[in-house]
């Protein structure tokens, strides 16, 4: 005779390997058709088939990308929520935007990476990051370098000013377009763009791209160098948008849901679809996620006294 115990202890282990069995709803903690919104909206898309359920996204904008994390912290450790993340919510956290970071979730996957560019105007006085460093030498305080003041562009460009000790002039956009327009306008001389908002005014001839943050250089921009390649190694400037979910919830939960973004991350009409939006797929699992977001949070924690100013 089988004991109620054992019966229970089995009922468990279908429901845990049914996991899972309803819709996982996805908050994205930015507005609808912004950059993360269209993105994680592809995620969506492609991952429900290798998950086996809908993939819901609920936009919950505010607060510099916190106000929809902060819920995500509350909900059921369950499995049946996740969220994006960028690193936004590092430079949040240090700048005294919320208490919340990357360590009160569970890291599941990164999913895509956006790799930034050192932009410039066409007609700006150096054509190369070399003459830029030189010109920025030569007068200190007075580049204008535009900005999302306290956010992942101004940490940048921070790391910028700390590789080659140079002092910019921060002015302050509410987002990547306004400032890229500014740039074309004249009215600053440097920001940090990428090739979904500046990529066509490189094009046509109105913006420069003089160096990338990424590993290796982009075939969209096959003829800018990274700044690995300019001697510094250090200058990781990347967006990596990536998935977290309550903490506590069940590490086979977490692999499982790890194990459906990376066999997306394979599928070749999502990484066109992601190549589409101006960005690339990188896949890291839980770990290697973990791995990232630590290493970038000393690095914003160490800089963020220079987004004072």
């Amino acid at each position: 005779m089988v004991s109620a115990s054992a019966l229970a202890a089995a009922s468990v282990a279908v429901a845990q390997d049914a996991y899972p069995d309803k819709p996982v709803e996805f908050i994205v903690p930015w507005s609808p058709g912004g950059g993360s919104d269209t993105l994680m909206r592809l995620v969506a898309n492609h991952a429900e088939s290798q998950l086996g359920q809908p993939i819901p996204v609920i936009n919950m904008p505010g607060v510099s990308g916190t106000t929809g994390l902060k819920e995500l912290s509350r909900r059921d450790a369950d499995g049946y929520t996740i969220g994006q993340v960028h690193e936004g919510l590092l430079v949040a956290h240090h700048t005294g935007l919320t208490p919340l970071n990357y360590d009160d979730f569970e890291p599941v996957a990164g999913v895509t990476q956006s790799p930034q560019y050192l932009t410039a105007p066409a007609d700006a006085p150096y054509t190369t990051f070399e003459e830029f460093v030189e010109y920025a030498k030569a007068n200190p305080g007075e580049v204008r370098f535009g900005v999302t003041l306290g956010g992942v562009p101004h940490i940048h460009a921070a790391m910028m000013e700390e590789a080659e000790d140079l002092q910019f002039r921060y002015v302050g956009f509410e987002g990547t377009g306004s400032r890229i327009r500014a740039l074309v306008g004249g009215h600053i001389d440097a920001a940090i763009g990428d090739i979904s908002s500046s990529g066509e005014f490189v094009k046509n001839g109105d913006l420069r791209f003089l160096a990338v943050g990424s590993e290796e250089r982009q075939p969209e921009a096959p003829d800018v160098p990274t700044f690995a390649e300019l001697g510094h190694p250090e200058l990781k400037l990347n967006i990596i948008r990536g998935i977290l979910a309550p903490k506590g919830t069940p590490e086979e939960r977490i692999d499982t849901l790890a194990e459906a973004f990376e066999a997306m991350s394979q599928d070749e009409a999502f990484a066109q679809a992601v190549h589409n939006a101006g960005a690339s797929v990188v896949f890291e699992g839980p770990e290697a996620f973990a791995e990232y977001l630590e290493t970038s949070n000393a690095t914003i924690e160490r800089l963020s006294g220079k987004l004072a100013r």
